[in-house]
């Protein structure tokens, strides 16, 4: 699985001839200027929730691609008023089997309202289960003991984790979300965009690198094979 890493709590990840992209908020994130989106390619548009900074290209990149996006039903809706219809709703705990692999939406501990301030309904997770691999999207959320149950079900190779702090979790709780999931490669997300999440690398990867795991800091526009 090729990940493609585009800044903040956006990536995407290519798997079974199709390409997933995690929250996009590329064009607002004066970290990821050098990021031409209308180059970004995108099969499905998978929105943890709708706070801004996950949802900001979102529209844009669905229209110039086609792609099909999957959220939370009060997310998926806000778009079907714009007059998107490749869409796909999920609640939590929910799970659909689509042509590149199986989604689950499973639990975050966070908040969510859209852009323009609407309710966003339940924020969330997924877990992505296809031929290829496994991964889980831990989206906005603090540390959860739900995350076991993850750990349990499915054998991941990698998880995206949010480590910023102040909004979600910080490193040290996403150490332990990495031991909750029993996943020992952790692509670092939701961190360095805003000052309350700007984080000391080096220490971040040291910490990890301590509890015998393996913390991805992928600069913006640079790819890893999971």
């Amino acid at each position: 699985m090729k990940v493609t890493y585009y800044g903040h709590a956006c990536f995407s990840v290519q798997v079974a001839g199709k390409t997933l992209l995690f929250d996009p908020f590329i064009s607002p994130n004066a970290l990821a200027n050098a990021i031409d989106i209308t180059t970004i390619a995108a099969d499905y548009i998978l929105l943890s929730h709708g706070h801004e900074d996950h949802v900001a290209d979102a529209e844009m990149i669905a229209r110039r691609t086609g792609a099909m996006i999957i959220g939370n039903f009060e997310v998926v809706s806000w778009f079907a008023k714009k007059g998107l219809a490749k869409l796909h709703p999920l609640n939590t705990g929910g799970a659909f089997a689509f042509d590149f692999g199986r989604v689950k939406f499973v639990n975050a501990l966070h908040s969510s309202s859209m852009p323009d301030g609407s309710y966003g309904g339940a924020p969330g997770g997924f877990v992505v289960e296809t031929k290829a691999g496994n991964f889980y999207y831990s989206g906005d959320t603090a540390l959860t003991l739900d995350m076991n149950l993850i750990g349990e079900a499915t054998k991941l190779n990698f998880a995206a984790l949010c480590i910023g702090d102040n909004f979600t979790m910080g490193v040290e709780d996403a150490i332990k979300a990495a031991d909750f999931i029993r996943c020992d490669h952790i692509l670092g997300v939701h961190y360095d965009t805003f000052p309350p999440i700007v984080i000391d690398h080096a220490e971040a990867i040291s910490k990890f690198r301590e509890a015998e795991k393996y913390l991805h800091l992928l600069s913006i526009g640079a790819a890893h094979e999971f």
